[in-house]
This record gives structure tokens, sequence and C-alpha cells, in this order.
């Protein structure tokens, strides 16, 4: 079967690479640079496996900037284009989906549009109107960033936003490329699977709200906050998962699907998911005032990204901590391996990681690696486990 990928980020790349194991898949992206890596078998993410199986013969898998070309004889065209979250709107931004799909269908009349980017809940009704087309089907991903792959080929669940046979295809499709078996499969109506998305990236929101409210509590009362966690974490009904407190909830989803979530809410009654995306802001300001009240001169951070494995620093939690302290006039330098600038938003980058803890009074982690155990009477974190 000839499917199309466009968008080649984390969700579109991977799902591109998984699907060609078994099928003819060509991957369309509108960054030339990006697609010339891809061609000779460079990966322009962080993904371990994904690096690992471009290297691979056994793919049938092409890439191109020629939306058109791509999409000629495909018989599901996957969507995988980013959706940011405009504040101003209070709504996701979904003009580069509605994009690709007005030129699929004017391209290709028969192609099934598989929306893999995160949508609000009634998007796929609306823009079916719209395009006057009952040929757009949503499935959401569930992936981390610098897991994508695997999580693709290890998927919790599989879940397709229509009761039909082209949905069952697809996702048998999915099935077919995931080196598990007896994958749990869910056909869903259309706004049900955007909730699903939505409700779920929530959740983990809220327990990491849940957790770093416990520890702001901690901190304040000068408890054991690990003591607390590991004690609370015995009960089978909560567990030891997603417990590690932080900075905050952040990253490219965590922080938009709240807030879009929020917004599906004007018209419905709610006090907890308001609350969520509160405490996360919060939280920022709780802890950079413990920072601040040290009195630093100047304070370092240590890595932007979220997550261990990950080249993606977007809306990352240290962030909301950094502009905080800016605020009040402490220098701040930042050492980010990933950043070619010499500056991060009027900060000074050190890439001299010797020169960095030395100038550094506090050193402000999200998650501790052992390259601070040395300077570790300056480092400020809430990382307690050593985990996401």
């Amino acid at each position: 079967m000839k499917i199309t990928v466009v968008g080649l980020g984390y969700v579109g790349l991977s799902n591109a690479i998984m699907l060609s194991r078994h099928n003819s898949v060509t991957g369309c992206d509108i960054s030339a640079e990006r697609v010339a890596m891809l061609r000779k078998k460079q990966s322009p993410i962080r993904d371990d496996l994904v690096e690992e199986y471009l290297l691979r013969d056994d793919l049938d898998l092409d890439f191109t900037t020629d939306l058109a070309a791509a999409v000629e004889g495909a018989e599901f065209v996957v969507v995988a284009t980013p959706t940011n979250y405009d504040p101003e709107t209070n709504y996701f931004d979904t003009s580069a989906v509605e994009a690709v799909i007005e030129q699929v269908l004017r391209e290709n009349t028969g192609a099934t549009i598989i929306i893999k980017s995160t949508i609000p809940v009634g998007y796929v009704e609306s823009v079916s109107e719209q395009f006057g087309t009952d040929r757009i089907v949503f499935s959401p991903e569930f992936l981390r960033e610098g897991k994508a792959l695997y999580d693709n080929l290890h998927p919790s669940r599989i879940i397709v936003g229509e009761q039909s046979d082209r949905a069952q295809i697809f996702a048998d499709l999915l099935s077919e490329a995931a080196d598990d078996k007896d994958v749990p499969v869910l056909l869903t109506d259309a706004r049900e699977a955007e909730a699903i998305k939505l409700f779920a990236n929530t959740f983990l929101a809220m327990r990491v709200a849940f957790f770093n409210e416990l520890d702001s509590y901690a901190l304040a009362r000068d408890l054991d906050s690990r003591q607390i966690i590991e004690g609370i974490g015995l009960d089978p009904r909560i567990g030891t998962h997603y417990n590690n407190p932080s900075f905050g909830y952040g990253g490219y989803c965590l922080p938009k699907d709240t807030k879009q979530l929020l917004a599906n809410y004007s018209e419905v009654p709610q006090n907890l998911i308001r609350a969520i995306v509160d405490a996360n802001r919060t939280r920022k300001d709780f802890l950079a005032d413990r920072i601040i009240a040290k009195e630093p001169e100047r304070v370092g951070v240590h890595r932007l990204v979220m997550k261990a494995g990950s080249d993606n620093f977007r809306q990352s939690s240290v962030q909301g901590i950094m502009k905080r302290i800016k605020a009040k006039g402490i220098e701040v330098v930042v050492f980010e391996p990933t950043l070619e600038e010499d500056e991060f938003f009027g900060s000074r980058v050190e890439r001299d990681l010797a020169t960095f803890k030395r100038e550094c009074d506090v050193i402000i982690a999200n998650r501790l690696t052992d390259e601070l155990s040395d300077v570790a009477d300056k480092v400020f974190t809430r990382d307690l486990f050593g985990a996401d």
C-alpha cells in the first residue's frame, strides 16, 4: 500500500519509518534542509532508534518537498504538521493542517486523510464541513520526544476516530507495523478520539502538578519530599510512576493541550482543568522565589531540554524559571550544547562546562546528570529520582 506522511517531526517521521516496514511510504516536509538530511540517512531529530532505522536498507521509504507528487496514488495521507497553541485565540493554530488537507483533496480524489496532529474537540467535524468532504479521520498519537519510534513500535493502544472499514484498515496497518502483538485497538467516533488525546495529556499534567505541589509543601515546611512520595506511591492505586518533582510540566504537548482543553470547556462548568493550568504557573513562581532568596549574582541554567535523550526545549519549564530570575536583575548564563547561537533570549550561552560551573553561584537543573556531581553544593534541582 502507498502511504504519504506530511510533516517530518517526531510524530511524522516515526510514523513514516514504522509504516515503511510493510508499505511504500513517502515522507514530505516543507523544509528542504530536513528532506536533504533524511535522503542522506541523517535524522533531523534526536531519537536513537530513528537514527538506527534510517540506516537500514529494508525500508520502502523516500522523502520529498513536493506534496503534489508525494500524494499521487496514495491510499492514506497522514498529516503530522505542527498545531501550536495561539494564546490570543485560545485555540490551536491548525492552518498548516488545513493547507495540507486542501491540497490533498485537490491532488488526490480517493485518499483517506489521517490527522495525527493534535487538534481541538470537534475539529474533524468542522473541517470536514469546511471542505465538503468525508475523507478526514483523526488518529491520536501518544509518543515521547526522543522515544517516538520506540513508542510507535510498542504502542500502549491504537485509536482511530471513526467506526468504519477504512478506520479498521488503518488500525491494522499500525498493528502490523508494531513489534508488540495484541495491542489494544479502539475505534471511536471523531470527537471522542479528539477528547481522548486532550484528556490523556491533561491527566498526565495533573499528576505532574500534584507531585510538584506536594514538593512545594515539603520545601516550605522543611519536610523530605522523597519520603512522602515513596510512601504515597506504595499505594497500588497511585503507583510509583510519573511522580518525580520538576520545575513544572513543559515540553511541546502538555502546556498547549491543557490550555486547549480548558478552552474547550468555555461553556461547561469546571474547576479542575483551570487549576491544572494555574498550578504550573504557581510552581514556577514558588521555585523562582526560592532561588532568588539565595541572592546569587549569576545563575546558571544547566540544559534547556525537558527530557533526557531529547534535543527539544520548546516550552521547557526551566525557561519560566529563567524569566522570573532575570526579571529581578540577576544575570543568567545558559549551558545547552544543542544551541548554536551565542545568546538565548538575551542570556549568554557558555559552551565550556568547566567555565560554566566555575562562574555560576547557583546552577539550576530540571534534571540532574553526573556531570554536575562535582558542584552539587551549587545545584538547585527538584529531581529526586533521576527520571523524567
